[in-house]
């Protein structure tokens, strides 16, 4: 039987290997969603192998710290006896996995990747940070993320780990990229995700919201989790 959590859940395997020889990923959604937004890479995650938690968290009513507090401790709950844990995230899901492995690492951690995260800030968060509907919307945790010195993504130190981050080029959304300087997936640009330390980058034709569905990301996430690269060392 498939286990059921309040706050997320992990989908029963479709493949004939045991939970206690498979590899465990924690998921983690992005701002204003719900863990039903990362259900396709639960699906294809648990094809390939893997045991999975989809994680949900109450993102936009809590600022970063008491959302990292939070996860740490769903995460310690679900997987602390695991015998390797990934993690897999998007967008703000990014950042808070970063502040939760440079808080405290568990012993058992395997690779992590990152899907369109604003790592160097959000330049729409710098122009519209102010405005009442955003702060309505995004909540204390959103307003975070601009790009100043300050802000929660320049808090979080260079990872040394396994990182792998995954940037979106293709908008759906005309006066976000018309407000973002270069390449960009309507909400975040291309410049912005990079971080120092990652071990490899990719980019995919889609935007901010529907990368999660893409093929083409999946099957790097996949690549990722098992090799430590996106593209196969013999391409």
């Amino acid at each position: 039987m498939p286990v059921l959590l309040a706050w997320g859940c992990a989908t029963e395997p479709e493949t004939a290997s045991s939970p206690a020889s498979r590899e465990t990923v924690v998921l983690l959604h992005g701002l204003g969603r719900h863990p039903r937004a990362m259900h396709y890479l639960e699906y294809r995650l648990t094809r390939a192998g893997f045991e999975v938690f989809n994680i949900g968290y109450p993102s936009t009513e809590l600022p970063p710290e008491s959302l990292v507090r939070l996860l740490h401790d769903r995460v310690q709950l679900c997987c602390a006896e695991k015998q390797k844990v990934h993690f897999v995230a998007h967008s703000l899901g990014g950042l808070l996995v970063r502040a939760m492995l440079a808080e405290k690492r568990p012993v058992n951690l395997g690779r992590v990747v990152i899907l369109g995260t604003p790592n160097q800030g959000a330049q729409l968060v710098d122009l519209l940070g102010d405005t009442r509907l955003f702060k309505s919307l995004a909540g204390p945790a959103g307003g975070g993320l601009g790009t100043g010195e300050q802000s929660f993504p320049h808090s979080l130190p260079t990872p040394d780990y396994e990182l792998g981050v995954i940037a979106g080029t293709h908008s759906l959304n005309p006066v976000g990229s018309w407000l973002l300087k270069g390449p960009d997936d309507g909400i975040v640009s291309v410049e912005s995700t990079r971080v120092a330390g990652m071990k490899d980058f990719m980019l995919v034709n889609s935007d901010h919201v529907m990368m999660r569905f893409s093929d083409q990301l999946v099957d790097a996430v996949i690549q990722f989790l098992r090799t430590g690269y996106f593209r196969s060392r013999e391409k």
